[in-house]
């Protein structure tokens, strides 16, 4: 039986990648960008459609078989580990190596403007991170598993997906301490670098000033 936390961590979790299905607007040669946090060694599928402004209907309809997408892939270390060109409509896979944001990008590869009548052009996205890849039905029906057997399958892989999870929480909480215990030492030898300059300004002003009185015999 999961913990409490566990078993909030598997909630929130769950309700995450419920809304990963989005839709958004690109021009004839736009590019769209999205980050992605994701733990290591974790496969996400993308999935994307495409439709055209449409002005005699006055609505998004199917885009045209000549109509393509590129997506293209970047790690956290800015690494390309996916640049292909799909069609209208497309299914994109890989598995991150390393933990931290993930940039998905897509823009639009045809360069003619008739396919852009009106200049819109809609893309819906829908992205499934970890155990929400898995076809389960599929499973089933290739490894003959029975209801139970299916049921405890899926557990394993939610367990296996918060532990990902929470391992990629400490990734990030020791990444922020390095942070700031870098940042606070930068402070603090600004602080004494300050205080030394102060102090070294201030012994030559009092020469400064000592070198003037002893010229006009003040003392």
């Amino acid at each position: 039986m999961l913990s409490a936390p566990a078993a909030r961590a598997f909630l929130l979790l769950s309700w995450i990648s419920s809304i990963s299905a989005l839709y958004f607007h690109i021009g004839e040669t736009e590019k769209k960008c999205f980050i992605e946090e994701i733990p290591d060694e974790t496969m996400v599928i993308g999935k994307y459609r495409t439709q055209l402004w449409d002005k005699q209907s006055g609505s998004f309809l199917p885009a045209t078989p000549g109509l393509g997408m590129h997506v293209e892939i970047k790690d956290p270390d800015t690494k390309i580990i996916l640049s292909r060109q799909y069609g209208s409509d497309g299914r994109f896979t890989f598995t991150s190596h390393t933990p931290g944001e993930h940039q998905i990008c897509l823009h639009s590869n045809s360069t003619k403007m008739a396919l852009f009548a009106g200049g819109k052009l809609r893309v819906h996205l829908d992205i499934q991170v970890g155990e929400h890849t898995n076809n389960y039905p599929e499973i089933a029906a290739k490894d003959k598993l029975t209801e139970l057997q299916l049921r405890v399958r899926q557990l394993l892989d939610q367990v296996e997906q918060i532990q990902k999870e929470q391992n990629y929480q400490r990734y990030r909480e020791e990444r922020f301490r390095m942070t700031s215990e870098s940042t606070n030492q930068r402070v603090l030898w600004w602080s004494i670098t300050q205080t030394l300059i102060l102090i070294i300004t201030g012994i030559w002003q009092m020469k400064h000033l000592k070198s003037f009185f002893e010229a006009k015999k003040l003392v």
